[in-house]
């Protein structure tokens, strides 16, 4: 009997005209719509495994968004540190086929102009991987954790020093990179297993392959090595990940206490706008604040927000982020507070796992997306942080506005004017 062919999974032009030909059969009509992609497949090729074909989205882009931002810096214990304040208009391109989302974006954007900005500030950065020292016993568990506390300055001090001497395989020595800096280990122990989480700042990449190199390193490399040479019995496994390091998984933890970038953002509406432009009243959205939480707390929900990940999905989609980590990045604590005749309206982002340098920001579409939000290259990530808050924050005063109409009607006509592959106006 014949072996079957396996499957052609490498990115040269044979095979990439293999795997073409191969499902070309399957596509109909719109093959080679999906086969004559404007970026080259070798170029393609560069940011994934298998590539095949390309996918079109079309991008609408609203604004002005109005933002009152914070300039941060990292500090020497890496802290956020605001060096100042600027505010501007920002044109914000979403990448979806959701019928009424770019529109509603769009009014809350226009609303909150009537009285203002959305203010910013990022509170934290911190991004982690979860490595697992298995043991026999609790007791070796535990001294393992002591162990590791003793020495993270010491293992935050070799990452530095390694990066200099990496040699790029894992055959050959440490692979390190250097931007991905090690701030903290939390272990956790339950029997015989020691959790080690570690927390790095990845600089302007969203950084999972950073740490997940200089995780391995710490591991093999420094904490192994050490542990045996004080006497320390072998671990039975060194798992690299072992699901508390938050990466594209969302968790209470990580709602709570933050993973990559946490980010918060506010803005005020008077009565007057909430009326004229958003066709609702303070005292219809503070109680579909009070429904929601309810809603909430009976179904177990995690977050309290009506679209958020709509809006960063979208932003993710042209921007080339990993578009894994939308689940993270869209828990949100959202809240509308009464404030005189008007409401503020606030929301708390913990997770937000963006990057403006590596991965997919290299795809040209990426590139002039991140180009036009001035969000492009180094120095641009809390800024790009910001601007996903913000237009979450937007998209939720009119998502909100709408559920909070008479009978949710404006929330209903909206679907039905633009769901379904219509396109349309704004009110």
């Amino acid at each position: 009997m014949a072996r079957e062919r396996t499957w052609p999974h490498k990115n040269n032009a044979a095979e990439i005209a293999e795997r073409q030909a191969w499902i070309r059969p399957r596509l109909g009509e719109d093959a080679d719509l999906l086969f004559h992609s404007p970026v080259p497949m070798a170029t393609l090729g560069r940011f994934q495994e298998c590539v095949t074909s390309h996918a079109v989205l079309p991008v609408g882009v609203v604004g002005p968004l109005a933002i009152d931002m914070g300039e941060y810096h990292l500090g020497e214990q890496g802290q956020l540190v605001e060096d100042g304040r600027r505010q501007e208009g920002v044109f914000v391109p979403l990448a979806h086929s959701e019928g009424g989302l770019s529109a509603s974006l769009l009014r809350g954007a226009r609303a909150i102009a009537q009285d203002g900005a959305v203010r910013t500030f990022v509170l934290a950065d911190r991004i982690t991987r979860d490595s697992c020292f298995v043991f026999d016993d609790t007791a070796t568990a535990l001294a393992y954790a002591a162990f590791a506390q003793r020495h993270r300055q010491a293992a935050a001090a070799w990452l530095l020093a390694a990066a200099d001497q990496s040699p790029g395989d894992l055959e050959s020595g440490p692979v390190v990179a250097r931007r991905a800096r090690l701030w903290e280990i939390t272990p956790h122990v339950v029997g015989g297993d020691c959790h080690l989480r570690y927390s790095f700042t990845t600089g302007d990449a969203c950084g999972p392959n950073m740490m997940t190199k200089n995780a391995y390193a710490l591991n093999q490399h420094f904490f192994l090595p050490r542990w045996l040479d004080e006497g320390g019995r072998p671990p039975r496994q060194i798992i690299l990940e072992a699901n508390m390091g938050g990466d594209k998984k969302p968790s209470a933890a990580f709602f709570e206490q933050g993973h990559g970038k946490t980010v918060l953002a506010e803005a005020h509406l008077s009565e007057k706008t909430l009326r004229r432009h958003l066709l609702t009243s303070q005292a219809d959205l503070v109680q579909l604040e009070q429904v929601g939480l309810h809603g909430a707390h009976a179904s177990g929900m995690q977050s309290f927000a009506f679209t958020p990940a709509s809006a960063v999905a979208a932003i993710f989609a042209a921007t080339g982020q990993d578009l894994g980590m939308v689940g993270t990045s869209s828990m949100a604590h959202g809240s509308i507070r009464p404030v005189g005749t008007g409401v503020v309206i606030a929301m708390r982002l913990p997770g937000l796992e963006v990057g403006t340098v590596g991965g997919g920001t290299g795809l040209p579409h990426a590139r002039a997306h991140l180009r036009l939000l001035d969000c492009l290259g180094s120095g641009k990530v809390y800024r790009f942080a910001q601007i996903v808050a913000a237009a979450v924050l937007a998209l939720e005063a009119s998502a909100a506005a709408s559920m909070a109409s008479a009978g949710s009607k404006n929330f209903a006509r909206a679907h039905t004017v633009y769901g379904g592959g219509r396109a349309g106006e704004p009110d």
